[in-house]
């Protein structure tokens, strides 16, 4: 069943790809929150309610995709989130406990189908 929440959470070092990603997003009728990079995602997640959905990216500095997603699996509190994973790595296989993996360059019509399907918009 799909989360109530409307906000879905961009964590990607590209500023401008999230800035894009996050356009798309609230045209579409999402509240969107962003972070640079895993650790300031687990701090966004800490300080705010618990978003609809996460769009991560896999390669970030400080801490990539991976780390975080082992981490907030091990808190009971977001076990549950849907996560979904993006990446330019073409080798990556998403994680058995994500939603899926996106590649880049994004195909921005199946991200909207794909976020739509575990976060519908307002």
């Amino acid at each position: 069943m799909p989360n109530r929440s409307k906000t879905v959470l961009i964590v990607d070092d590209e500023r401008d790809l999230r800035d894009c990603i996050a356009e798309l997003l609230e045209m579409s009728g999402y509240r969107v929150a962003q972070a640079a990079n895993g650790l300031a995602a687990l701090e966004l997640l800490a300080a705010t309610p618990k978003p609809g959905m996460v769009l991560l990216d896999k390669m970030m500095p400080v801490m990539d995709g991976y780390e975080f997603l082992l981490q907030v699996r091990g808190d009971p509190t977001y076990r549950e989130l849907p996560v979904l994973m993006m990446t330019a790595d073409a080798g990556f296989r998403a994680p058995p406990e994500t939603l899926g993996l996106l590649h880049k360059p994004l195909d921005l019509d199946n991200l909207l189908r794909l976020v739509g399907q575990h976060c519908p918009p307002t």
